[in-house]
């Protein structure tokens, strides 16, 4: 049986999940109803994964190539008419954004496809916390000289990573559900089984009765004793 493993480190991968599911899972308190339930069983039976997302990712995948050698072609171009401290700027932001985006496509790929929530939230960190400043910084100072061609490569990569980040946020949203009622239903399997037995699990007895069940001629036998008993105790 083949084995996946995963990018994440288990520690993080049990913090994003918990993060993921506090802030993700909708805790209602209120009763239950048939709507509810039909609700539940229907996101709980179906695939999650996001079609959007994945769509948004296959595209990135082939964009962001085109990208790379864009903003490089440009820095060269300009690269000796700044000054050096943006020349570090720019050359780290791109060594940063280059690094960071196949860890993202990956954790990506892996989160929404396979519908883990750790990976697709570590996705949705690297895009929000890492990619989106450093493009906005790209986008905005005027001090780097934002040539035409970078503004337009950009603003379309910019597009990428705010839809990225809008079909990842529902993505986790509709996976922490599921997971959630999943998790739920299995601890209800247990009582269910008990239930279908029609069995207490503690004393061996049916649910809602006192006593074992008696057929219907132990039952006759026993209240022909108790009137023969209470007609001795008359004749006396």
């Amino acid at each position: 049986m083949p084995v996946s493993y995963s990018p994440v480190p288990e520690n993080l991968r049990m913090g994003l999940t918990y993060v993921g599911s506090s802030v993700f899972t909708n805790n209602r308190t209120a009763d239950s109803d048939f709507t509810r339930e039909q609700e539940d069983t229907s996101v709980v039976s179906k695939l999650v994964s996001h079609l959007p997302l994945q769509m948004l990712l296959y595209f990135n995948m082939f964009y962001f190539p085109c990208w790379w050698f864009s903003a490089v072609f440009m820095l060269e171009v300009k690269f000796y008419y700044l000054p050096g401290y943006y020349q570090a700027l720019l050359i780290t932001g791109v060594i940063l954004l280059t690094v960071t985006e196949v860890v993202r496509l990956c954790l990506g790929y892996i989160g929404n496809l396979k519908e883990k929530v750790p990976e697709l939230a570590a996705f949705c960190l690297l895009s929000f916390m890492f990619q989106l400043p450093v493009l906005l910084f790209f986008l905005t100072d005027e001090g780097i000289i934002i040539l035409p061609l970078e503004r337009a490569v950009h603003s379309l990569y910019l597009l990428f990573l705010l839809a990225e980040i809008l079909a990842s946020f529902l993505a986790l949203r509709t996976m922490t559900r599921k997971l959630t009622l999943l998790f739920h239903l299995r601890q209800f399997g247990k009582v269910e089984s008990f239930n279908h037995a029609r069995m207490s699990p503690v004393y061996g007895l049916t649910y809602h009765q006192s006593m074992p069940p008696v057929s219907p001629n132990n039952y006759l036998y026993t209240a022909n004793n108790y009137l023969f008993r209470d007609n001795s105790a008359e004749s006396k």
